[in-house]
Protein backbone atom coordinates (compact mmCIF):
# COMPACT_ATOMS: atom_id res chain seq x y z
CA UNK A 1 0.00 0.00 0.00
CA UNK A 2 2.81 2.36 0.92
CA UNK A 3 4.60 1.47 -2.27
CA UNK A 4 1.47 2.25 -4.30
CA UNK A 5 1.04 5.59 -2.52
CA UNK A 6 4.68 6.43 -3.15
CA UNK A 7 4.30 5.56 -6.82
CA UNK A 8 1.21 7.76 -7.14
CA UNK A 9 3.03 10.62 -5.43
CA UNK A 10 5.98 10.29 -7.77
CA UNK A 11 3.68 10.27 -10.80
CA UNK A 12 1.83 13.36 -9.53
CA UNK A 13 5.08 15.24 -8.96
CA UNK A 14 6.40 14.20 -12.34
CA UNK A 15 3.14 15.19 -14.00
CA UNK A 16 3.18 18.58 -12.30
CA UNK A 17 6.75 19.18 -13.37
CA UNK A 18 5.91 18.13 -16.93
CA UNK A 19 2.97 20.57 -17.12
CA UNK A 20 4.39 23.51 -15.18
CA UNK A 21 8.16 23.15 -15.09
CA UNK A 22 9.41 21.52 -18.27
CA UNK A 23 9.99 23.02 -21.70
CA UNK A 24 7.93 20.25 -23.27
CA UNK A 25 4.69 22.15 -22.61
CA UNK A 26 6.01 25.73 -22.67
CA UNK A 27 4.65 28.59 -24.79
CA UNK A 28 6.71 29.05 -27.93
CA UNK A 29 4.15 30.60 -30.29
CA UNK A 30 1.25 33.08 -30.28
CA UNK A 31 -1.08 32.64 -33.24
CA UNK A 32 -3.42 35.50 -34.25
CA UNK A 33 -6.36 35.12 -36.64
CA UNK A 34 -9.32 37.28 -37.68
CA UNK A 35 -7.60 40.66 -37.99
CA UNK A 36 -8.62 43.01 -40.80
CA UNK A 37 -7.47 46.53 -39.90
CA UNK A 38 -5.29 45.59 -36.95
CA UNK A 39 -2.13 43.60 -37.60
CA UNK A 40 -1.21 40.32 -35.90
CA UNK A 41 1.87 42.09 -34.55
CA UNK A 42 -0.25 44.74 -32.81
CA UNK A 43 -2.39 42.07 -31.21
CA UNK A 44 0.61 40.02 -30.06
CA UNK A 45 2.25 43.10 -28.59
CA UNK A 46 -0.77 44.01 -26.47
CA UNK A 47 -1.47 40.37 -25.52
CA UNK A 48 2.01 40.29 -23.97
CA UNK A 49 2.22 36.51 -23.69
CA UNK A 50 5.51 35.46 -22.08
CA UNK A 51 7.26 32.93 -24.29
CA UNK A 52 8.94 30.11 -22.48
CA UNK A 53 6.44 30.06 -19.64
CA UNK A 54 4.21 27.08 -18.89
CA UNK A 55 1.25 26.91 -21.25
CA UNK A 56 -0.97 25.74 -18.38
CA UNK A 57 -0.14 28.87 -16.36
CA UNK A 58 -1.19 31.42 -18.97
CA UNK A 59 -4.07 33.59 -17.72
CA UNK A 60 -6.29 33.59 -20.80
CA UNK A 61 -8.89 35.85 -19.19
CA UNK A 62 -6.30 38.55 -18.44
CA UNK A 63 -5.08 38.44 -22.04
CA UNK A 64 -8.60 39.00 -23.33
CA UNK A 65 -9.16 41.93 -20.98
CA UNK A 66 -5.88 43.57 -22.01
CA UNK A 67 -6.73 43.30 -25.67
CA UNK A 68 -10.24 44.71 -25.35
CA UNK A 69 -9.07 47.61 -23.19
CA UNK A 70 -6.06 48.64 -25.27
CA UNK A 71 -7.55 47.92 -28.71
CA UNK A 72 -11.20 49.07 -28.73
CA UNK A 73 -11.45 48.03 -32.37
CA UNK A 74 -11.64 44.49 -31.02
CA UNK A 75 -15.27 43.58 -30.40
CA UNK A 76 -14.47 40.14 -29.02
CA UNK A 77 -11.52 37.79 -28.76
CA UNK A 78 -11.22 34.11 -28.01
CA UNK A 79 -8.04 33.16 -26.15
CA UNK A 80 -7.26 29.45 -26.11
CA UNK A 81 -4.40 27.08 -25.34
CA UNK A 82 -3.40 24.79 -28.17
CA UNK A 83 -1.20 22.04 -26.79
CA UNK A 84 1.66 21.61 -26.63
CA UNK A 85 3.11 25.08 -27.33
CA UNK A 86 0.63 27.64 -28.71
CA UNK A 87 -1.68 30.39 -27.48
CA UNK A 88 -4.34 31.12 -30.10
CA UNK A 89 -6.02 34.53 -30.32
CA UNK A 90 -9.12 34.61 -32.52
CA UNK A 91 -10.04 38.27 -32.98
CA UNK A 92 -13.34 39.69 -34.16
CA UNK A 93 -13.00 43.35 -35.07
CA UNK A 94 -15.86 45.81 -34.87
CA UNK A 95 -17.30 46.91 -38.21
CA UNK A 96 -18.39 50.52 -38.76
CA UNK A 97 -22.09 51.12 -39.23
CA UNK A 98 -21.81 54.90 -39.47
CA UNK A 99 -19.28 57.72 -39.36
CA UNK A 100 -19.37 60.91 -37.32
CA UNK A 101 -17.17 63.79 -38.43
CA UNK A 102 -15.54 65.85 -35.71
CA UNK A 103 -12.65 68.33 -35.91
CA UNK A 104 -11.92 67.24 -39.46
CA UNK A 105 -11.60 63.56 -38.54
CA UNK A 106 -13.93 60.59 -38.85
CA UNK A 107 -15.13 58.57 -35.88
CA UNK A 108 -16.16 54.99 -36.63
CA UNK A 109 -19.27 53.79 -34.80
CA UNK A 110 -20.36 50.16 -34.67
CA UNK A 111 -24.01 48.98 -34.85
CA UNK A 112 -24.33 49.06 -31.06
CA UNK A 113 -23.25 52.72 -30.91
CA UNK A 114 -19.69 52.13 -29.68
CA UNK A 115 -17.24 54.74 -30.96
CA UNK A 116 -14.05 52.78 -31.33
CA UNK A 117 -11.69 54.45 -33.83
CA UNK A 118 -10.81 57.84 -35.31
CA UNK A 119 -9.11 58.32 -38.65
CA UNK A 120 -8.12 61.18 -40.94
CA UNK A 121 -9.89 59.63 -43.93
CA UNK A 122 -13.37 58.14 -44.17
CA UNK A 123 -13.55 54.36 -44.65
CA UNK A 124 -15.26 53.50 -47.92
CA UNK A 125 -18.82 52.22 -47.95
CA UNK A 126 -19.83 53.68 -44.58
CA UNK A 127 -22.49 56.44 -44.40
CA UNK A 128 -21.64 59.74 -42.78
CA UNK A 129 -24.05 61.15 -40.21
CA UNK A 130 -24.99 64.78 -40.94
CA UNK A 131 -26.86 66.92 -38.43
CA UNK A 132 -28.76 69.72 -40.18
CA UNK A 133 -30.83 70.73 -37.20
CA UNK A 134 -30.77 74.56 -37.37
CA UNK A 135 -33.43 75.65 -34.85
CA UNK A 136 -35.20 72.30 -34.59
CA UNK A 137 -37.00 71.78 -31.23
CA UNK A 138 -35.49 68.29 -31.28
CA UNK A 139 -32.16 69.74 -30.17
CA UNK A 140 -33.70 71.12 -26.99
CA UNK A 141 -35.78 68.01 -26.36
CA UNK A 142 -33.23 65.30 -27.11
CA UNK A 143 -29.81 66.95 -27.48
CA UNK A 144 -27.33 66.34 -30.28
CA UNK A 145 -25.90 63.23 -28.63
CA UNK A 146 -29.26 61.45 -28.67
CA UNK A 147 -29.92 62.53 -32.25
CA UNK A 148 -26.54 61.20 -33.33
CA UNK A 149 -27.37 57.92 -31.63
CA UNK A 150 -30.70 57.82 -33.48
CA UNK A 151 -28.84 58.11 -36.79
CA UNK A 152 -26.49 55.29 -35.78
CA UNK A 153 -29.50 53.11 -34.95
CA UNK A 154 -30.95 53.85 -38.38
CA UNK A 155 -27.65 52.86 -40.03
CA UNK A 156 -27.67 49.57 -38.14
CA UNK A 157 -31.26 48.84 -39.25
CA UNK A 158 -30.69 49.47 -42.96
CA UNK A 159 -30.89 46.41 -45.21
CA UNK A 160 -27.40 45.30 -46.24
CA UNK A 161 -27.73 46.37 -49.89
CA UNK A 162 -29.08 49.79 -48.88
CA UNK A 163 -26.32 50.27 -46.31
CA UNK A 164 -23.69 49.64 -48.99
CA UNK A 165 -25.28 52.26 -51.23
CA UNK A 166 -25.77 54.83 -48.43
CA UNK A 167 -23.59 57.92 -48.64
CA UNK A 168 -24.97 59.87 -45.70
CA UNK A 169 -27.68 59.87 -43.06
CA UNK A 170 -29.13 63.34 -42.65
CA UNK A 171 -30.87 64.27 -39.40
CA UNK A 172 -33.08 67.33 -39.55
CA UNK A 173 -35.07 66.46 -36.43
CA UNK A 174 -35.96 63.46 -34.28
CA UNK A 175 -38.64 62.28 -36.73
CA UNK A 176 -37.02 63.55 -39.94
CA UNK A 177 -34.09 61.30 -40.82
CA UNK A 178 -33.20 60.83 -44.48
CA UNK A 179 -30.71 58.46 -46.10
CA UNK A 180 -28.92 59.71 -49.22
CA UNK A 181 -27.99 56.87 -51.56
CA UNK A 182 -25.72 56.64 -54.58
CA UNK A 183 -27.23 57.85 -57.82
CA UNK A 184 -29.07 60.72 -56.15
CA UNK A 185 -31.69 58.48 -54.56
CA UNK A 186 -33.13 59.20 -51.13
CA UNK A 187 -34.94 57.27 -48.43
CA UNK A 188 -37.24 59.12 -46.03
CA UNK A 189 -36.92 57.09 -42.84
CA UNK A 190 -38.68 59.31 -40.31
CA UNK A 191 -37.62 58.58 -36.73
CA UNK A 192 -35.40 55.66 -35.71
CA UNK A 193 -38.41 53.84 -34.25
CA UNK A 194 -39.76 50.63 -35.85
CA UNK A 195 -36.49 50.18 -37.70
CA UNK A 196 -37.03 46.49 -38.41
CA UNK A 197 -40.42 47.11 -39.99
CA UNK A 198 -39.02 49.94 -42.08
CA UNK A 199 -36.18 47.76 -43.33
CA UNK A 200 -38.63 45.10 -44.49
CA UNK A 201 -40.86 47.71 -46.12
CA UNK A 202 -37.91 49.36 -47.88
CA UNK A 203 -36.62 46.07 -49.28
CA UNK A 204 -40.06 45.25 -50.72
CA UNK A 205 -40.53 48.80 -52.02
CA UNK A 206 -37.20 48.84 -53.85
CA UNK A 207 -38.04 45.56 -55.53
CA UNK A 208 -41.44 46.81 -56.61
CA UNK A 209 -40.29 50.28 -57.68
CA UNK A 210 -36.63 49.81 -58.51
CA UNK A 211 -36.54 52.78 -60.88
CA UNK A 212 -37.77 55.29 -58.30
CA UNK A 213 -35.55 58.01 -56.89
CA UNK A 214 -37.37 58.67 -53.64
CA UNK A 215 -38.57 56.08 -51.15
CA UNK A 216 -40.64 56.88 -48.07
CA UNK A 217 -40.90 54.31 -45.27
CA UNK A 218 -41.54 56.75 -42.44
CA UNK A 219 -44.89 54.99 -42.08
CA UNK A 220 -43.82 51.38 -42.78
CA UNK A 221 -47.40 50.16 -43.16
CA UNK A 222 -47.92 52.62 -46.04
CA UNK A 223 -44.61 52.97 -47.90
CA UNK A 224 -44.40 55.11 -51.03
CA UNK A 225 -42.03 55.65 -53.93
CA UNK A 226 -41.78 58.18 -56.73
Amino acid sequence: MLALLAAVTVLAVAGGWLVYGSSWLAVTRVEVTGTRVLTPGQVRGVADVRLGGALASVDTGAIGRRLRKALPRIGSVEVARSWPHTIRLKVTERTPSALIKKDGKFIEVDPTGVRYATSATAPKGVPLVELTLSQSPSVRLFGTKRLLQAAVEVAADLPSAVHKAARSIRVRSYDNITILLSGGRTVMWGSQERGGEKAVALTALMKAAGGANRFDVSAPSAPAAE
